[in-house]
């Protein structure tokens, strides 16, 4: 059960961050800097879309592990 958790709510919280965090962030990064040519640009704005994306699939899998340990039984405890 832990691990089903851990999938579903990582991948919605994967979903919610692609769709709301993560145009806005790297819009907002590649603000910060100069560039000399736009594939700089496109580079950046890639890498920071799919890092912020990653964030939040990490944050979610976590949240979910935690939620999910609450339902884990466990055996051995005497």
């Amino acid at each position: 059960m832990r691990y089903l958790l851990a999938m579903v709510i990582g991948a919605a919280l994967a979903l919610a961050a692609t769709l709301t965090l993560s145009g806005p962030v790297s819009s907002w990064v590649v603000g910060l800097f100069t560039f000399e040519s736009p594939d700089q640009v496109s580079n950046l704005e890639d890498a920071v879309y799919l890092a912020t994306s990653i964030a939040g699939l990490l944050v979610g899998w976590t949240l979910g592990w935690a939620v999910g340990g609450n339902f884990d039984e466990d055996d051995d405890v005497v």
